[in-house]
């Protein structure tokens, strides 16, 4: 399958949503077009953490607007994340389903370190190369992120709750600023800093740089005001903030520089920058182009080179969790096999399909991953390994495929109830049906010479038919099968095993 020349990402932060594309060329990305709305989908979080419907709709229109722009490009050529409000909103799930509708392509719940590691890619791929190590700071909408690295390397990560909208709407209702609630803002935000400031210090850094739009808006301001030649300095924030305080409101006629679309958030983002700068005994702070979505673009320029960032996390925790590496890939093989059998059979397998298909990519993972718990205990072992699998930081992963894994890995021993009300989508049984048959088949954990073996899967359950010789000579797994067409009739699904006859099994065979 031909490798996308032209790549998109869509960030839908908390305080605006941003669409980038660009063309790959020789490992680099070259802008082609950008779109940036200021949603502030933040700012319609209602006290019970709900997007309220009117924050909704503009949200809606806008990746309307995107999808417009985005149409024709193929799927595996645009990726979409959502932010810190979409993390914690409670409607988040329904408002998806209509973001998904309206952009036309699949939005992703990102972490706080998966942001963090984005932005960070981002943002090396916009600085000159150097050697030394980098801090850079992501004052968003809802969220802060911090990064120490090196080249294109996250050392360090941290994601903290507070940003610009939130600060802003929490220590200066309707855009009203003083001495004491700019006071109270930037306690607030040293107290949130207080927790990582010192694994921060010892790890160092030789440049602090800052990315997104606050950082942008406060240079902006400083360098129109004569504040500052470039960049962010301690001193000139601290005049940036004395005048703010004088005019009692972030008042564009009045300050230089100050966009209209900054006036309702600079107030908390000047907060939380002045309590960065004090806490990390940062006197200056250079500002870079590069956001989360140019990591989000170069994160997606990996996977279609087949520099997948997830297949790197899943070779290091197969490591860290010491999982049997023979019969991980044993089960892989065996369930990949499955799998694709199932698909022939149902006519859903094309030629150019096993590239393009995100669900085989996650069965691969799954069956790899399935023994990580244990490393934890024996007993309910696939329970760990779905704990682990749902809790633990995993670069490149979205919480989103985070969660699809774990049900996989939880459903693929015991008794099926136990996923039914978890979320599992229709096309997931198919995955957890092959992961689980695979698994039985090599409870021996040697090779085994595996049958002919022919699968199907329709809307009604699964058929699996083998010979009927080689069940005579496997009692066990014959029986194993009994138990499981059991758990299967327990979730309301089939499962059938046919037993081939030899004169079928030759008839197949020459097939």
């Amino acid at each position: 399958m031909a490798r996308p020349e032209v790549l998109a990402a869509v960030d839908l932060g908390s305080n605006s949503f941003h669409l980038q594309v660009g063309r790959a060329l020789d490992g680099q990305i070259y802008a082609l077009d950008s779109l940036r709305e200021g949603v502030r989908l933040g700012a319609g979080l209602t006290t019970d953490k709900r997007i309220d419907r009117a924050t909704q709709a503009r949200a809606l229109e806008t990746l309307s607007r995107f999808g417009e722009r985005l149409r024709g490009l193929p799927r595996q050529a645009v990726r979409a994340v959502g932010t810190n409000a979409v993390r914690v909103a409670k409607n988040a799930p329904q408002f998806l389903r209509e973001a998904r509708a309206a952009l036309g392509f699949p939005i992703e719940v990102i972490s706080g370190q998966e942001e963090a590691r984005l932005i960070y890619l981002g943002v090396s791929h916009s600085l000159p190369p150097a050697t030394h190590a980098r801090l850079v700071v992501d004052i968003g909408g809802g969220s802060t992120e911090f990064i120490i690295g090196t080249g294109f390397e996250p050392r360090l990560t941290e994601s903290l709750y507070m940003g610009c909208v939130s600060w802003s709407l929490r220590f200066f209702e309707g855009g009203r600023i003083d001495k004491g609630r700019m006071k109270a803002a930037e306690l607030a935000a040293r107290q949130e800093l207080s927790g990582m400031v010192r694994a921060y210090r010892a790890q160092g850094w030789q440049e602090a740089v800052g990315s997104s739009g606050t950082a942008r808006a406060i240079e902006t301001v400083l360098v129109e005001g004569g504040y500052a030649e470039s960049g962010i300095t301690r001193d000139g924030l601290d005049r940036l903030r004395s005048l703010l305080i004088k005019h009692e409101r972030a008042d564009p006629d009045r300050i230089a520089g100050l966009g209209e679309n900054r006036v309702a958030v600079l107030p908390g983002g000047v907060a939380i920058m002045g309590a960065v700068l004090e806490e990390l005994a940062i006197e200056k702070m250079t500002v870079s182009d590069g956001a989360l979505r140019h990591g989000v673009l170069y994160d997606l320029l990996g996977r279609v080179q087949h520099a997948d960032m997830r297949e790197a996390t899943v070779a290091q925790f197969t490591r860290r969790y010491h999982v049997d590496a023979q019969q991980a890939e044993r089960v892989r093989r065996l369930a990949l096999a499955i799998y694709d059998a199932a698909l022939r059979e149902s006519a859903r397998e094309t030629e150019a399909s096993r590239d393009d298909d995100a669900d085989r990519l996650l069965l691969d993972w799954s069956a790899r991953l399935a023994e990580i718990g244990l490393s934890i205990a024996h007993a309910q072992y696939h329970r760990h390994s779905a704990y682990v699998l749902s809790n633990a930081d995993m670069p490149g992963f979205s919480r989103m495929e985070q969660q699809r894994l774990a049900r996989l890995v939880l459903a693929h021993r015991g008794k099926l109830n136990k996923v039914e009300d978890l979320g599992v989508e229709g096309g997931e049984w198919v995955l957890i049906f092959a992961l689980r048959l695979a698994t039985l088949f090599l409870r021996s954990r040697t090779d085994i010479k595996v049958p002919l073996l022919r699968a199907s899967a329709d809307e009604a359950g699964f058929t699996v038919a083998l010979p009927q010789a080689w069940l005579d000579e496997n009692p066990l797994t014959a029986d194993a099968l009994e138990s499981e067409a059991g758990y299967w009739k327990a979730v309301g699904m089939r499962l059938v095993v046919e037993n081939l006859s030899d004169k079928k099994v030759a008839a197949l065979a020459r097939a």
